[in-house]
């Protein structure tokens, strides 16, 4: 039998505010364990809530950055569990009220276009973090580190409309790219800003009942996440096939043995006993500030391709790989902005420049080549001062000494020979040294044309002006 699979994907963004949800402790990354706690992040009795402007302001961006309706009245819940990290015994969140729903996101996987839904968006606090104590040298502990509690949080929950793993990974890149150009998170997995959590499931190709969803967690890449939902989809259409029954729960990720194990039985809603929470007024939210919101949103990734496209007359493919980031086509814009042809400059980046970046692993900011120096190179190119082929050495030379190209090719004589004469009498000795080539080619064995070439780029130690050799040589031997 032939099966669908069903994927839906809950992001949880910690939002880059100084401070936390509902008090005024530092949000700073890597702080001394407990160090940015206070009585009310730590759940202490007796203490109020108070809710951070800053952190609706974001989510609020968020929402209209992804077509959602924003609720002019949204509600606090407090969801509730018990976890060594969850210091009160719940989490404040939102449940049936959430800041947004009805959103979406479009995305092109295979030169296919397809629009995802997304169900909601609503906001919550972070819990602690356990260490377990195999790190510190103590194998029989663990330790739990509240600097995490009480950090802003959005919860983004697609609808289940991914139909493969690509499909959730071109979501969850677009999502990411939108994030970062509201500048609302940094979206650092590895420091935990971006979290992402599958629902997978298979039907029957043509049924329209979902099937039963397995929850996947502890995916720290998007590389991950596409791993396990390709093992799960495998998983589960192994099950069906052998007539068994896939069982809702959450499984994890492990990514050493390349498989998801069973972790618990997936909760449902009412297991969380959800309830009003008592301490916070609901949240109104006007449509002026909507309306502000928009009107401030920045340029967007999708807007910012279609600009490319028609600005800079580059392929919309071209146009996609340098909007995704939002440094990255800064870093194309200033490039284009200093002289360079548009795209020229964006072969090299989207080659050389992330190549280099990917080795090092680097972030475009930290590039080695800077716009200026990459400018400067392509208009060598373009002014035939120097070769494409000399352009890539001298490109590798920029990236190890940090020196600009027309320094390089000074320093190196590597100057493009465009004498007509210098390169002729390469020529001529060139075809007096190989008769039968030339018969050859006289013969209609017009591909040697390519042998005559190498052989005078080969005397000039790749100097010589190619398009210039071309004619040349063109020319003489008919």
């Amino acid at each position: 039998m032939k099966y669908e699979p069903e994927i839906g994907l809950e992001v949880h963004v910690q939002l880059n505010t100084a401070s936390k949800i509902f008090c005024g402790c530092s949000t700073k990354f890597g702080s001394e364990p407990n160090s940015n706690t206070c009585p009310i992040c730590v759940g202490m009795p007796g203490v109020l809530p108070v809710l951070n402007k800053d952190v609706v302001a974001k989510a609020i961006k968020a929402a209209v950055a992804t077509d959602c309706e924003v609720a002019e009245t949204s509600r606090w819940a407090r969801k509730n569990y018990f976890y060594p990290d969850l210091p009160k015994g719940y989490q404040i969140s939102m449940f049936d009220q959430p800041i947004a729903t009805n959103g979406k996101i479009d995305v092109v996987v295979d030169g296919v276009a397809k629009t995802l839904r997304i169900h909601r968006i609503h906001m919550e606090e972070d819990a602690g973090k356990l260490i377990h104590g195999e790190n510190l040298g103590d194998p029989n502990h663990s330790f739990v580190d509240l600097n995490r509690a009480g950090v802003p949080l959005i919860e983004i929950v697609s609808e289940a409309d991914m139909r493969s793993s690509a499909e959730a990974k071109a979501y969850m890149d677009k999502l990411k790219s939108i994030l970062e150009y509201l500048e609302v998170s940094d979206c650092n997995m590895e420091e935990g800003s971006m979290r992402v959590d599958a629902n997978v499931s298979i039907r029957p190709v043509g049924q329209e009942k979902f099937g039963v969803k397995a929850e996947v967690k502890n995916m720290n890449s998007f590389k991950n996440m596409q791993k396990a939902i390709d093992y799960e989809i495998e998983r589960q259409t192994e099950i069906l096939d052998d007539g068994g029954r896939v069982l809702q729960e959450t499984r994890l990720w492990d990514a050493n043995r390349g498989v998801t194990a069973a972790m618990r039985s997936k909760e449902e809603a009412h297991d969380y006993r959800y309830f009003p929470e008592p301490d916070l007024v609901p949240l109104l939210v006007s449509r002026e500030w909507v309306a502000e919101t928009v009107k401030s949103l920045p340029e967007l990734p999708n807007a910012k391709q279609i600009r490319f496209v028609a600005e800079y007359s580059i392929p919309a493919y071209d146009a996609e790989v340098l909007t995704a980031d939002k440094a990255l086509a800064a870093y194309f814009e200033k490039t284009a902005a200093l002289g360079a042809d548009p795209k020229t400059a964006s072969n090299w980046i989207m080659t050389e420049v992330l190549r280099v970046l990917k080795e090092r692993n680097l972030e475009i900011g930290a590039s080695p080549v800077t716009p200026e120096m990459l400018a400067e190179l392509v208009k060598m190119m373009k002014d035939g001062a120097i070769s494409g082929k000399i352009a890539k050495d001298v490109f590798a030379e920029m990236e190890a000494t940090g020196k600009n190209p027309a320094a390089i090719v000074k320093e190196k004589g590597l100057l493009q020979i465009s004498d007509e004469s210098e390169i002729e009498k390469q020529i001529d000795a060139i075809l007096a040294a190989n008769p039968e080539q030339v018969a050859g080619y006289k013969a209609g064995k017009t591909k040697l044309i390519g042998f005559f070439v190498g052989e005078v780029m080969k005397a000039t130690k790749g100097k010589a002006n190619p398009g210039l050799v071309n004619k040349l040589l063109a020319s003489k031997l008919s």
